[in-house]
């Protein structure tokens, strides 16, 4: 257990220090201000709350202190963290009836799916399931390389098909060779693309139909890879996928480079989506499940 904690420390120590690192000297032994309030108020949109969470959690901060009779700005320290806390759920288990079970996983471009396709094949590979990949990027040929790659080393087959061809079309076998080879779990790799895009966004609901065609019922899973370090513009981005093909879940990737770790709260209160995952480096072992106290307590420092 304080190996696990310690590898939530390490991970999010950029985020600590950036922004709730300063915390300590913020909520020191000096009386609660209104000079207090404003500095505090500075912190958490620095770290990337937001400004409506930010509001929130003050709101809730002076709610605590009106009813504790609270004086001392050092007392705010455990509120706080109760709050931040009270504010991420637990995520809930990679756990699927069907089989296979088909995830897509989407995302802009650089959020780093490709990666986290082979780390959750890994993973799941780990917890005794079979895996299939569908290099569905056919426009970065870099990308069907990249999970061949991580396939060779996986010893796991990858459908994939000519650059720039139908990407529909490759995720349309990936889900029959899926089926026909009996697999637990089909990760589909698609196309980064950038959510202010029309047509992009169309052709990515064309992916989603087609999966769906092929299996009843698919896909089972649509998650979204986030770039941690893209702070707030992160939201934006998940607002419009959610709204184009039925994310039901995040993973945050690079959150170990990210200074602004604060948006996860974000993305709670406005999207209601559970963060699954959490990237802490760049090992395969470095993605791991989402632990809200280890966050909250990494942030926090």
């Amino acid at each position: 257990m304080t190996e696990f904690f310690s590898r939530w420390k390490q991970g999010l120590s950029r985020t600590s220090k950036a922004a709730f690192g300063r915390l300590a000297g913020l909520l020191g032994a000096t009386e609660i201000t209104s000079d207090t309030w404003d500095d505090l108020e500075a912190l958490l949109i620095q770290a990337d709350l937001g400004l409506e969470m930010t509001v929130s959690v003050l709101d809730a901060l002076k709610a605590a202190v009106r009813r504790d009779g609270l004086t001392r700005a050092s007392e705010l320290q455990s509120v706080l963290k109760a709050e931040l806390r009270s504010r991420l759920s637990t995520p809930p288990a990679a756990f699927f009836s069907n089989k296979p079970a088909i995830i897509l996983l989407v995302g802009v471009n650089g959020s780093g799916k490709t990666t986290t396709a082979a780390k959750l094949g890994q993973r799941f590979m780990q917890d005794g399931k079979t895996i299939l990949f569908g290099a569905a990027d056919t426009f970065r040929a870099a990308a069907v390389d990249q999970l061949q790659v991580w396939g060779d080393r996986l010893k796991v087959e990858v459908i994939s098909g000519a650059f720039e061809s139908d990407p529909g079309a490759v995720a349309f076998s990936a889900v029959q060779a899926g089926v026909a080879r009996s697999v637990d779990i089909i990760l589909i790799d698609t196309a980064g693309r950038l959510h202010t895009r029309f047509n992009l966004m169309e052709e990515l609901k064309k992916v989603y139909r087609v999966v769906g065609k092929a299996m009843d019922g698919a896909p089972h899973a649509v998650w979204l890879v986030l770039d941690a370090t893209t702070g707030q513009n992160a939201l934006m981005q998940a607002k419009a996928f959610k709204a184009a093909v039925k994310v039901n879940g995040v993973i945050l990737s690079k959150l170990d480079s990210s200074a602004r770790g604060g948006m996860a709260f974000a993305i709670q209160r406005e999207l209601g989506l559970p963060i699954l995952y959490a990237g802490l480096g760049e090992k395969p072992e470095d993605l791991v499940p989402f632990d809200p106290d280890a966050f909250v307590d990494g942030i926090l420092g």
